[in-house]
């Protein structure tokens, strides 16, 4: 018989999987853009992603809005809990947006504009790292509802996770200009990702060990006889997958750094699911425990199934057109 629940926790999981493959480097590039110059350095890495950045949040809206009606429980834990770093997440898309579109209609106030992308592109993306880190540490739930404090979510592992997500956006965005520029720009965000890549081993290792100790689930989850057997091969995927990034940087390619990065990211999130699955609230709820009854989750189902593969055909399309290489002008 298929498990719906599970179908939906799929289409969820994937929701958040292309929503860090693809808006991912591009709040990487925000991240990055101070330490370019100002004027065509600038210019060509804004017109990397002018024709996909505004798509690619289409993902973040589906995944928390497939929450919302697949798992309602879960959403009516979670929201409250992390309030705060959500509307800081979202403030920070909102003035990030706001900023996009100016920096090109105001040049009088480029400069302030400038500013105004890479604080809300920092905002958002450290906001989103504290979230994962609050949701990983646990939230305080008693019965069906949230019980914890405003303030709970704040603490040293998701300020942690926080900069780890900032370190890996950023290596992200360095790798897409790496693949999209041409010139000194490149040759800048080559050094870049080579620095960043290391940053982001050293944040995997410490956050790694940092969730050990988090919750017994997760200690016994990757570290138990005999599932250890299995759950070895994800680090040692990690620095098979890191010498393979290495290499292909010293080898000037141009997309497969890009691709060995984003299976970094693969990695990070096959260990998030050794974790927690199947809970949704992790250590708390379960996405069974969390589901909408059966016929609500057909009826949507319907609808996943029609606007799902909609949605990757035109974002397939968009970068298709725009596979090529970007400069002051656009895309050539």
């Amino acid at each position: 018989m298929i498990d719906l629940t599970v179908i939906w926790a799929c289409i969820i999981g994937f929701a958040i999987i292309a929503y860090v493959v693809m808006d991912g480097f591009d709040l990487g590039i925000g991240i990055l853009f101070p330490f370019f110059k100002v004027g065509q350095d600038r210019d060509t890495a804004m017109n990397s992603i002018a024709p996909v950045w505004d798509g690619n949040e289409t993902w973040l809206v589906m995944g928390v809005g497939g929450l919302f009606a697949a798992f309602p429980l879960a959403y009516a834990i979670i929201l409250p809990a992390l309030y705060a770093p959500m509307i800081a997440m979202l403030l920070g898309l909102v003035f990030r947006g706001v900023a996009f579109e100016f920096r090109w209609r105001d040049p009088a106030h480029r400069a302030f504009w400038d500013k105004a992308f890479t604080t809300g592109s920092v905002v958002a993306t450290f906001a989103q790292g504290i979230a994962l880190g609050a949701l990983l540490q646990g939230i305080t739930v008693e019965g069906r509802s949230y019980a914890g404090g405003w303030w709970e979510w704040l603490s040293p592992f998701s300020l942690l996770t926080g900069v780890g997500l900032l370190v890996g956006y950023a290596l992200l965005g360095a790798c897409w200009l790496n693949w999209k520029t041409e010139g000194g720009l490149r040759r800048q965000t080559v050094t870049y990702a080579g620095r960043l890549g290391i940053g982001l081993l050293i944040m995997i290792g410490v956050i790694s060990l940092a969730t050990l100790r988090l919750e017994t689930q997760y200690f016994q989850r990757w570290l138990s006889f005999p599932g250890v057997v299995a759950t070895a091969q994800v680090p040692l995927a990690t620095l098979v997958v890191t010498f393979l990034f290495y290499r292909s940087l010293r080898l000037k390619r141009d997309a497969q750094p890009f691709f060995w990065a984003l299976a970094l990211f693969g990695l990070c999130l096959v260990g998030l699911g050794v974790s927690i699955w199947p809970d949704v609230v992790p250590a708390r709820v379960t996405i069974w425990e969390a589901a909408a009854p059966v016929r609500s989750q057909l009826f949507m189902l319907v609808g996943a199934s029609i606007m799902v593969p909609v949605i990757l055909a035109y974002t397939a399309w968009s970068y298709w057109v725009f596979r090529g290489k970007v400069g002051i002008e656009g895309y050539h």
